[in-house]
């Protein structure tokens, strides 16, 4: 895997609350770990958008990732409402998952993540545009 950062991205990490930062650079190391799997060689790009972490793949649909102060014992990875993803992993994880209508996993901050099952959603939306048309995603 190839990552290309944008350096602005560092500093959102930095301007996390300190109780926040280690959960969401846990999810970017999830991000990046999963990306770096994929059975091909895949260029990752780390970026800012609507001022959140984002990672894009030429295949993929994007991640985003962030906790926001209105709900400060929360913090969530998204994806495009539009796709089937979140739809897909309400069925494949309704009992690991909380959700956020069809953009959205949401963790409580005190909570380990579901790592296995997490880079398996990540997976999936880093190489949506190749298994979109596959039922299930082809899981």
């Amino acid at each position: 895997m190839e990552l290309k950062s944008d350096p602005k991205v560092a500093a959102v990490f930095e301007n996390y609350p300190k109780q926040v930062k280690g959960q969401m650079l846990q999810l970017r190391e999830l991000v990046l770990k999963t990306a770096s799997m994929i059975d091909e060689p895949i260029e990752l790009e780390e970026t800012l958008k609507w001022s959140e972490p984002s990672y894009l793949t030429k295949y993929g649909s994007t991640v985003r990732m962030d906790w926001k102060k209105k709900n400060p014992d929360q913090f969530a990875i998204y994806f495009k409402c539009t796709s089937k993803l979140v739809s897909t992993f309400r069925i494949l994880y309704k009992d690991k998952f909380k959700f956020e209508n069809n953009r959205a996993i949401v963790f409580k901050l005190k909570e380990k993540l579901p790592v296995k099952e997490l880079q398996h959603c990540i997976a999936l939306a880093l190489t949506y545009h190749k298994v979109k048309h596959l039922p299930m995603l082809g899981t």
